[in-house]
């Protein structure tokens, strides 16, 4: 489904704001990869009313307890309006960075449930509360294939193929969810990163291919795809917040390599010999193999049956928002460093500062 077109008159609800780093504002997600530094930045930016969801059991690792002590935080549910409804009270600013990451097929219940119904739920309660703007974190997995030859853009129409994965399905179903809040009278924008790398948790899929460059691995997935900064999503995210665009969607993709040439960066960045040949095609049947040594992310969308060439576009992040990118080497570089730090010690989590 394409974008909706910015009008030209701006919404009353959008005009600019008095003193924005007083408003108050809601980040769902808050102790997820995006949501943590997307509350970091928005504290050095100076905001002084900062609201943000967890849930009961989730991990504080990330946001940090410098930075947590200065969030009011509220426990809430995707699939729970009524939490929803509480945490969203005195708002006027969301962004909206919870849902569920993952590439297993028993897992497609549960993604469709809290990714897409989720995001109806908070479209509903936003509208129910008058919120002044949603960005709304989506995937660049929502942005339809790019033909042979040509980079994906913001409009590129989204259509399915087997080889895509129920949480790309979920993705899109969810942006959809969005557009209708627009059409509501909900001010809404979106963005849509593609493969987001930084220092983090070292489980997590997208940064499992640094523990797989750190063992020396001999196989490197076909394919290509894009590769962006998590500060520059966060960072973007809050320009886009302040800015007066709504109805839009935003690729957020500093570049776009191959898998082989990323891992034989990162490699190079730890020390490492660096894959050496492309990975059997019997890789991608086995399951269990993908789960401990393949980032499942990168598998979904780089696999053998899936070799095209995912690339971006990211043009309109540039020239809308005027908006330059870390370039991606020094982003394996300064991830590969933290990575080194903690090599021994996988569950110890390190953190860009901000």
């Amino acid at each position: 489904m394409a974008p909706f077109t910015m009008a030209l008159a701006l919404p009353l609800n959008l005009l600019p704001l008095a003193n924005p780093l007083h408003t108050p504002v809601l980040v769902t997600g808050g102790t997820g990869f995006v949501g943590s530094y997307l509350i970091k930045y928005l504290l050095a930016a100076g905001y002084t009313h900062i609201r943000a969801t967890k849930r009961p059991n989730s991990m504080m690792d990330l946001i940090g307890p410098h930075h947590a002590q200065h969030i009011q935080w509220v426990e809430a549910d995707l699939l729970d309006p009524f939490s929803l409804q509480d945490a969203l009270q005195g708002i006027e600013l969301v962004y909206h960075c919870a849902g569920m990451i993952s590439y297993h097929p028993k897992a497609k219940k549960q993604l469709l449930q809290v990714n897409v119904q989720g995001a109806a739920n908070l479209i509903n309660e936003a509208l129910e509360a008058n919120i002044r703007k949603l960005v709304f974190t989506s995937d660049a997995s929502a942005i339809g294939y790019p033909s042979e030859h040509f980079l994906a853009d913001e409009h590129t129409p989204w259509e399915w193929k087997k080889e895509r994965s129920t949480y790309a399905l979920s993705k899109h179903l969810a942006e959809l969810e969005a557009w209708r809040g627009l059409a509501e009278g909900l001010n809404v924008a979106i963005v849509n990163p593609a493969v987001i790398l930084g220092a983090g948790n070292w489980l997590s899929e997208s940064l499992k291919i640094f523990n797989l460059a750190w063992h020396n691995a001999p196989f490197y997935p076909p394919g290509e795809n894009g590769f962006v900064d998590v500060r520059d999503v966060a960072r973007f995210m809050i320009r886009l917040m302040e800015s007066p665009v709504s109805g839009e969607r935003f690729i957020l993709a500093a570049e776009n390599m191959t898998t082989g040439s990323l891992m034989q960066h990162i490699a190079a960045a730890l020390d490492k010999k660096g894959p050496r040949t492309i990975a059997p095609p019997w890789l991608f049947h086995t399951s269990k193999i993908l789960d401990h040594v393949l980032p499942l992310s990168l598998s979904d969308k780089l696999s053998y049956h899936n070799s095209a060439s995912l690339r971006y576009n990211n043009a309109k992040s540039i020239q809308d928002l005027n908006w330059s990118y870390r370039p991606l080497h020094q982003t394996i570089t300064e991830t590969a460093q933290h990575f080194a730090q903690t090599a021994h010690h996988k569950n110890t989590v390190i953190t860009f500062p901000v």
